[in-house]
Parts: C-alpha cells; structure tokens; sequence
C-alpha cells in the first residue's frame, strides 16, 4: 500500500507518540485497510506522512511486532501478520481504568519473574551484551529522560528474549510496552533523582543474578523490582 493511501493524520506532540501511531497503525490493519501479508509503508515514508521521526515509527512498529500484528524481515521491511497469528489486542483506552491495568500489571508480575529464571539459565553471550546495553541507556547521562524510560523497556525485552522462547519475549514485551506511560507517571509524581538511582539499582542487581547463571537469585531479583516497581505507582498486588 502507498503510503498517501493510509488516512492517518499528523499526531499531536503532546500524545505519546509510538503508542498513537501503533494504535492507528492497528485500526488500519483490523479495518482491512492494510491486509494480511501487505507490506507496510517504509519508515521513511510514514514518518514524513505521519510528521514524526523514524525512530518514533520504529518503535510504533516494535510495538505492533510485540502485539502480533505485523512481523519483521530484516532488510526488507514489516509486513501484516495473517490473521490466525494475532493476539488479543489491549487498546490504550482500555487501561485509563484502574481495575484493568492492575490487572495486567498482576500479569506482568508470574511471566517476568519466570522470564528472569529462565534468562539465567538460557541466556547466550549476545543476550547478556544486549541487557548490559540497555543497563548501559540507563544509568548514562540521558537516565532523567524519557529515554531512560525506553532503556528500561529495552531491559526487560532483552531479559525476554533471553530466555530463548519466543512466547516470553512477545508477552513481555507487549505488556511492558502498555505500560510505560506508568513509568512515566511514577517519575512525575515522585523525587526523580530517587527513583531512578532506586531502579538503575534492581536492574544491576537482577543483571547480576542472570549473568551468574543463578535462577533461584534472579527470580527473587526480578520479584523486588516489579513489586518494587508497583509501589512506587501506588498499587497494590496480591502476593502469595
């Protein structure tokens, strides 16, 4: 499809941008605007129909990869899934309602401690470089950032994919990306300084564990973070 035929007007700089374009990106697949095995439009052309940079695009499609709606070939460019092979898609909205994110955040909380183990046990040399690399993009100088906000995505994708199962790194990942705006919010609301230095320490604390090889350690890691994680946005987990 050219990309003058996609009806997506320019966003608002005051939306979060990926999560806007992935969502109308999203309408136009489950409309039949874009079908299944379609080829999107090239980064370049989407961001100069959609007035956004090509790493807001990027991460946009990142998004709709981890949700299954489009899949990536290197190289060549990102293509719409077939049908049987989309998940259930959570829309923003949905999440504006407290019961339903504490609910997805209840999920996040067995699948990652599970993905942490696992990544202990599974991961290779080019997994623990990509988890030091996103450690890397957040304790740098941009840590006070919203990219330190995407380092940390990037974290626990990576811890995700460490695990050698795809499921985990498609899971996680579309739950980490759904939750992000928490982040967000959590850093406006509290002292900054604080609670950056508090989850740059978890996360050396968990890459630690998995670079030992320790899933026992790594668990328990990812369980203090994410409980951690949830406290500090004022919600409350069961916990058994």
């Amino acid at each position: 499809m050219d990309s003058g035929q996609i009806s997506i007007g320019q966003i608002r700089r005051s939306e979060h941008l990926p999560a806007r374009i992935a969502a109308q990106l999203a309408a136009q697949i489950t409309e039949g605007h874009l079908k299944p095995g379609e080829r999107l439009p090239t980064e370049h052309s989407l961001s100069k129909t959609l007035g956004v940079s090509r790493s807001v695009v990027r991460e946009a499609i990142a998004q709709l990869r981890n949700e299954g709606l489009v899949e990536t070939r290197q190289g060549v460019g990102a293509f719409v899934s077939e049908k049987c092979a989309r998940p259930i898609r959570i829309k923003d909205e949905e999440l504006g309602d407290p019961q339903s994110f504490r609910a997805l955040f209840q999920l996040r909380v067995p699948l990652e401690i599970e993905a942490a183990g696992l990544a202990a046990l599974h991961h290779t040399a080019e997994d623990l470089a990509r988890i030091d690399e996103a450690l890397a993009g957040m304790t740098g100088a941009e840590k006070w950032t919203h990219q330190g906000v995407e380092a940390d995505l990037l974290f626990h994708r990576a811890v995700a994919e460490a695990t050698q199962n795809e499921y985990f790194a498609m899971f996680v990942g579309f739950i980490a990306e759904r939750i992000s705006h928490a982040i967000d919010a959590a850093r406006a609301r509290a002292v900054l300084e604080e609670i950056v230095e508090v989850t740059i320490a978890e996360h050396v604390v968990l890459r630690d564990a998995i670079a030992s090889r320790d899933p026992k350690r790594a668990r328990q890691a990812m369980r203090t973070h994410l409980l951690g994680a949830a406290s500090r946005i004022n919600l409350s987990l069961e916990e058994f």
